[in-house]
Formats: structure tokens, sequence, C-alpha cells
């Protein structure tokens, strides 16, 4: 083997079915992992992402000592997938340089071309399924493990990982990549419009899959939680889906069967009083915006105290819809106490629909987690109320947190919130979304809002395309020239091309803004893209 540091050539990439043939040593390995039971609550057993197993594989291979000839790389005729190895893949703990050294060593008397991508990809993938078959003889594994070496050594620094997003290949086959967290990015944000049957979901699942795939193996996890307002991540015949996702069927939440593990009202023990009533102006508020009755000012202002009055008689803890209720009730004149007005019909829905324990028994985002909305009305109190309420909940956790990480070339991003149908969560005063966008700019949060009309994404209370860095745009049922015109800024012929473009897309297709052109104010001002297909 030449000296070219063969695991840094362009195009390296995966076998295609790789993570299927290496689902067996995944769930062996994980066999020995976990205990065979678990007694705590919310205690989930670990998941191996792909990576890891891919290259305990790979490891596995390379420690083999039966000689390497060039028909095993000739002889190894499996298709070569045009999907990258995740950017962590080598770089982790710095273990490129030990692959590189065993590759070196038992390759030493094959006289390949090793600055051709292709013989560095078959080599990878021998060693890999080379390896499989090792972990998985009888005592393999445990054989294996008991004699791996101990490194000693001080602790290297941890690398911050690039996520380069390869969501699918531009016109001209080139592959189509988001940059989303390099210090040449302003922000994280992605939009996604397409109408029922244009692909969205798909693109949804990729963008996940590609931040996990990316993400997952490093020091920088990247954790998400989805809204699934349709149930399709949350079905069990898509169980195959959350594999994708380095995740499984522990991180689906739903609130229908039980309430989700943590109360979405803010612990105020220490604070000053007039951040609780900063708070219960803005709960107060939330409750008015959510439900579709009319809730009169002095209603409002009622609520608001009511709210207050609960956090008092809980020494300042997190209180409950029914400690809201009970207080709001004792507010009102004594012979009305028994009639329900508009705040009591809500908050008694609330109550009876039991959304949220009383206490916080997980961390939201340091896991993954999926929740089911499926079975919710889309535009009822109780949808609107559990997105809400959740996202209100992220902000308070965000607003605690220290800075993202950074080094010189990219900043850290620590868990992004996907909406899907997020519509039915624009069209009123969401102040809790727009703080959200406001501190995940520094706190390394990330925001994917999916609706079905580009649009929704430009109200009287908001401007979401103007805090977005990628706006995806699928199939349309109507296009807004107004909304076209801010976003490309285009007119005219150039107008009129676009419009023609997003009409004639298929399922899976999409334009996007092309940067560099509308930077420089020359040609084209959008590019269209063929999403990976992956679900």
């Amino acid at each position: 083997m030449s000296n070219i540091d063969c695991l840094t050539v362009k195009g390296v990439t995966a076998i295609v079915g790789m993570h299927d043939r290496i689902q067996d040593v995944k769930t062996a390995l994980e066999q020995c992992i976990n205990l065979k039971e678990y007694h705590v609550e919310n205690i989930r057993p670990i998941t191996l992402n792909n990576s890891i197993v891919l290259r305990i594989c790979l490891l596995a291979g390379l420690s083999d000592k039966t000689p390497r000839t060039e028909d095993d790389i000739n002889d190894f005729k499996m298709q070569i997938d045009r999907t990258p190895y995740a950017s962590t893949f080598f770089t982790k703990s710095h273990i490129g340089d030990l692959f590189e050294a065993l590759l070196k060593l038992r390759y030493s008397d094959v006289d390949l071309d090793w600055s051709y991508a292709g013989n560095v990809s078959k080599a990878i993938g021998c060693e890999i399924l080379r390896g499989r078959e090792v972990l998985m003889k009888e005592g393999g594994i445990e054989d294996w493990l008991c004699h791996i070496p101990t490194m000693a050594g001080g602790r290297m620094a941890a690398a911050i990982p690039e996520l380069n997003l390869r969501i699918g290949e531009y016109e001209n086959g080139m592959d189509a990549m988001l940059d989303i967290n390099s210090r040449a990015i302003a922000n994280t944000q992605i939009l996604v419009a397409g109408t029922t049957g244009s692909g969205k979901s798909n693109l949804l699942a990729v963008l996940i899959n590609q931040i996990c795939t990316n993400s997952s193996d490093s020091h920088y996890p990247v954790n998400f939680l989805l809204f699934d307002y349709k149930g399709e991540f949350s079905d069990p015949a898509n169980a195959s889906w959350l594999e994708k996702f380095d995740t499984d069927s522990g991180a689906i939440l739903r609130p229908v069967e039980r309430p989700l593990p943590f109360t979405p009202f803010k612990d105020f023990t220490g604070k000053h009083i007039n951040e609780l009533n900063m708070y219960a102006t803005t709960m107060a508020t939330a409750l008015k915006a959510i439900t579709s009755v009319t809730i009169s000012a002095k209603m409002e202002e009622r609520l608001t105290e009511a709210i207050i009055n609960a956090y008092r008689d809980n020494n300042f803890k997190p209180v409950t819809f029914q400690d809201v209720l009970d207080n709001y009730t004792q507010l009102l004149p004594e012979k009305k106490q028994d009639d329900a007005d508009s705040v009591v019909a809500a908050l008694k829905q609330l109550v009876r629909a039991n959304l949220f324990a009383d206490e916080d028994k997980i961390d939201l985002i340091n896991d993954c987690y999926i929740i089911d909305l499926g079975r919710f009305e889309k535009d009822g109190i109780l949808a609107k109320a559990i997105v809400y309420f959740v996202i209100s909940k992220l902000y308070n956790i965000y607003e605690s947190l220290p800075k993202q990480a950074a080094d010189e070339k990219r900043v850290e991003l620590r868990h992004f919130t996907i909406i899907d149908e997020a519509h039915y969560m624009l069209n009123f005063e969401n102040k809790p979304l727009q703080n959200l966008i406001a501190v995940g700019r520094n706190k390394g949060m990330s925001i994917i809002l999916a609706t079905q009309n580009m649009e929704s994404f430009k109200s009287k209370y908001f401007d979401f395309y103007a805090n977005a860095q990628y706006p995806l745009i699928m199939k349309q049922q109507q296009q807004n020239d107004a909304v076209l015109k801010d976003l490309f800024a285009v007119t005219g012929a150039a107008l009129n091309e676009l419009k023609q473009a997003i009409a004639g897309l298929t399922i899976g297709e999409l334009i996007t803004k092309d940067a560099t052109n509308m930077a420089l104010g020359i040609g084209r001002h959008w590019q269209k893209i063929k999403t990976t297909h992956l679900i």
C-alpha cells in the first residue's frame, strides 16, 4: 500500500445493503450490553447505532490475520452505494489512524491502486463482512472482546462532527448537501412545504436519518423530537423506520394512552415574582390562543391570577392544570362557581385528557422522542396544547443551557425539533416557538417546520422565511407570488420560470435556493433536487 491516506480519498462509500447484513451483529451486541430486565420506569435499553456496529465489525475483520489477496477485492462485486460513511466514522477518537495502519498491515502484499475510491470502498466492505463472520461464530463476540487490549494515554479532544446532510441529487447528478453546522451559515432552520403525496414524509425521514447518522456516534450527538401529526412515524407497521434514526420503539410517546413523562409548567423556586407574573400572562394568552372558544379580557385576567395563585399554593414549584382550574373557580363570583365558562370548559378538557405528568421523568433533549398525535383532532385544543406546551418546555430548558460549543470550522448542534403539519401552530401568536427559534441560534437548537403550503410560513405574527437557512419547496396546491419573490429574489420571466418548475415537480422532487447565485445576482436563483428514497 502506498503512503496515501486512503481513508480521505474522495468518494469512499458504503456497500448497498450493508446495514441489513449487520443487524444480527447489532442484536447480539445489544443482548450482551443490556440487562435482562429494567425495573425502573422510563429507563430504556441501550440501542447501538449502525456506525458503531459497522466500526466494530471493521475492527474485528481487520484483527483477523488471514492473508489478503487481490482476488478478495476483485471478487467483491457487490454494488457500491453512493452514500458516504458518516463523517464521524473514521474520525471519532482519531480511530482513522488505527484503521489506516491495519489496512496497510493486512494488505501489505496486495498491489492495488489505493487512490481509487472503489478499491478502498471494497476493501472496507470486505473487512466489515469478514468481521461479521468472526463475531457471529459461536462465542465469537465474547472471545473477540476478551482479546481487545486496553489502550492507555491521554484523552484526545473531541471534534464537533460535520453535519453536511446528503438529501439527494441535483439535476446534474451531483450530491445535494445541506450544511447545517459550519460557521459559514447564519442559522440551522429548515422549512419544508409540500402537499399530500409530494414526498414530504420521506424528506423528513431523510433529514432525521442524515443528522443522526452524522452525529449519533460522535461526542456531540444530535437528538431529536418529532411531533408526528399523522402518526406515520409512530405506527408499529413502520417500526423499521426507527432503525434509520438510531432509535427504537422506546422513543415513541403516546399521550392518548399515558401522560407525557414531564410537566409542561416551569419551576419558579427562587425566582423573582416578576418572572412568574410575565409567565402567567403568557400562559393565559396561550390557553386563549389554542382554544376555539371566545375568552373575554376579564376571563384572561382572571386566568392569569389563577396561575399565579396556583404557584403560590405550591411554593412556586410546577403546578398542574387541575391546580389552575381550582384556583380559577375560586376567583369566580360564588353564584357562578357551578357554571362552566369558556376557560373552565377548556381547563376541564385538559384535566380530563391527562396529557402531562406532574414531574419530569425524562430529559427531553438528551434522548430522541416521537410524540404520536395521530389520534388527536389536528386543529383541536388537545393537539395544540401538546405542541404548544412541549415547545414552551424546550424553550425553558434551552434558556438555562450554556452557549453551544464551537471550533474553528463548526458549531455544536444539540437538538432539533420537527413539527409536521406545522400550519396548525403558525396561525396564532405562538411566542414559545418564536422564542425557541431565537434562543436556538446560540444554544445549538434547530427547528424543522413542515407544512402543506409555503404561504403558511409568513403570517402577521412572524416571518419564518426570514429566519430559515433552507426553504425546501415541494409540490404545491397553490403558489404565492409574493412569497416566491421574497424567498428567491425573482421577478418577471424568472418568477414565471420558477413557478413552472414548482408546478412540474413530481413525488420526491423539491426546489431550494441557490445561495451563491443569489448573492452574486447571476444565473438561476434556485436548484431542483431529487430526494433520496428512504421510506
